[in-house]
């Protein structure tokens, strides 16, 4: 079976639960809180000045809980950093880098909830619509696999790449077809914003996260992937915690507190300029839906 079969299996699956509403289990469901009293919580993140994580402390303390937020720079950090035990848990990335992840380093991270998908868009400032993009541009797209497997279908499903096989989750620069209408480059994620001052390149897939801090205005996106297309869904953001840690109540009850606060979901829009599509999606489905992913990477080694 082709990667591009496997991958429309797994995204179906994700097609038909994402969106939905979830059920987490309360502090006092198995695994039980009591084992965690007066413990504090190390949650790593990236972008931990975002103030809706003092409103999420605030809320998880209302709830009994003391959390501390630990926060990284770059991406590559903060999957280490929880399977070492720096934290317990980690919230930052979607299924599909915690798949390739997993099977890059033989980990066994897990998914214990979902928190919202980010389209990935495609930005300029030369050009005001995608169709203005002339033959043979250039267009700067982020280096790490899942985001630049991403970063590729959304420039197809803006009509300026054609990929091979119809392109897939394990997708790289390298399967552009040639006779596609632009030329790809590759940089690292947090220096993608940073290309759009220069003259040879007429625009940039920027992950959101960048795209703040660099002061862009999401708004002024010229393109980018859709939520609700099936080959987004395995990109929903997701709580990850070691697998031994995956029916800890207390961690549960920290999802359930970001899923179900409207003060942290109205914090994590305004840190994201409302770019974020909430999604409830059980842990259960999440789990499955990482396995299947995971195959479809390993498949593609």
């Amino acid at each position: 079976m082709s990667i591009k079969h496997k991958i429309a299996g797994v995204v179906a699956g994700m097609a038909a639960i994402a969106l939905l509403a979830g059920c987490s289990s309360a502090a006092t469901s198995e695994g039980g809180s009591s084992a965690d009293a007066g413990k504090t919580v190390k949650i790593g993140v990236v972008g931990a000045s975002d103030p809706y994580w003092e409103t999420y402390k605030e809320e998880a303390k209302k709830a009994g809980i003391n959390v501390e937020i630990v926060g990284f720079t770059e991406y590559p950090q903060v999957n280490p950093a929880l399977a070492n035990g720096d934290v317990d848990i980690n919230q930052f990335q979607h299924l599909i880098y915690l798949a390739q992840y997993n099977v890059g380093e033989n980990k066994d991270l897990t998914p214990i909830g979902s928190t919202a998908i980010y389209p990935l868009p495609l930005y300029s400032k030369k050009y005001k619509d995608v169709k203005d993009i002339p033959e043979g541009a250039t267009i700067a797209i982020p280096k790490d696999e899942s985001n630049q497997a991403r970063a590729l279908l959304a420039l197809q499903g803006a009509g300026l790449v054609k990929l091979k096989d119809g392109g897939s989750i394990v997708s790289i620069a390298d399967d552009v077809e040639s006779g596609s209408k632009v030329k790809v480059i590759t940089v690292d994620g947090s220096l993608a914003a940073a290309q759009l001052d220069d003259p040879a390149v007429a625009g940039a897939v920027i992950n959101n996260d960048f795209a703040t801090k660099a002061g862009i205005d999401v708004s002024s996106a010229i393109a980018k992937d859709s939520a609700e297309d099936p080959k987004s869904q395995a990109y929903v953001n997701v709580f990850a915690v070691r697998a031994a840690d995956k029916d800890n109540a207390t961690y549960k009850k920290l999802v359930e507190i970001y899923q179900d606060s409207e003060a942290v979901k109205k914090g994590v829009q305004e840190a994201n300029n409302n770019s974020a599509v909430f999604a409830k999606i059980p842990a259960a489905d999440l789990e499955k839906t990482l396995k299947d992913v995971e195959k479809t990477v390993k498949s593609s080694k």
